[in-house]
């Protein structure tokens, strides 16, 4: 079974390099070209079922895709952006935001750790795929989780978890 994941389009909190977690914040218009090369891109591929983050950004940019492709969309609460807790809105230079940023087990300014957040996302790719064995669907969701996403269906350093961000609207294949 394929799965495709991507990351929503641009926001005005991720062209000011600040960091980006449960605050629900729209693309902008850059953001929502991003959405629609993404949904054009799609157009040749198998994607049957768009599964998105409920945070704004995430689903305008899966109803782009959705709309496109004339597809069933399903929000999923586990597929929202690690609660950065008082992080959420610093610069993303912010020395004490880098320190702990290397922990995966510190809980993000109060937030949420890599770990709790792996602990509710690889569950919900393991339901997707249960869940969806005939389907080819895409996962719209946020930087940190595609992160995540990542390291479910490869073996990675730390170095490589943290530098696997992929571009907003970048799309990737995985095969379960």
């Amino acid at each position: 079974m394929k799965l495709y994941v991507t990351r929503h389009g641009e926001t005005v909190i991720n062209a000011q390099h600040k960091v980006s977690g449960r605050g629900d914040v729209p693309l902008t218009d850059r953001g929502r070209e991003q959405a629609d090369a993404l949904a054009r891109q799609t157009l040749n591929t198998e994607i049957d079922l768009i599964i998105a983050s409920p945070l704004t950004r995430a689903w305008e940019t899966g109803l782009a895709v959705a709309r496109a492709k004339g597809i069933e969309m399903i929000a999923e609460p586990r597929l929202m952006e690690l609660d950065y807790g008082r992080f959420d809105m610093v610069s993303i230079d912010d020395s004490e935001f880098l320190q702990v940023k290397r922990s995966f087990t510190r809980r993000m300014g109060g937030g949420e750790s890599i770990l709790q957040a792996a602990a509710r996302i690889y569950p919900c790719l393991e339901e997707i795929r249960q869940r969806y064995p005939k389907r080819c669907p895409l996962i719209v969701c946020h930087g940190t989780v595609c992160r995540v996403i990542h390291s479910y269906f490869h073996d990675l350093t730390d170095a490589e978890f943290w530098s696997s961000i992929p571009a907003n609207c970048q799309l990737r294949e995985y095969e379960f």
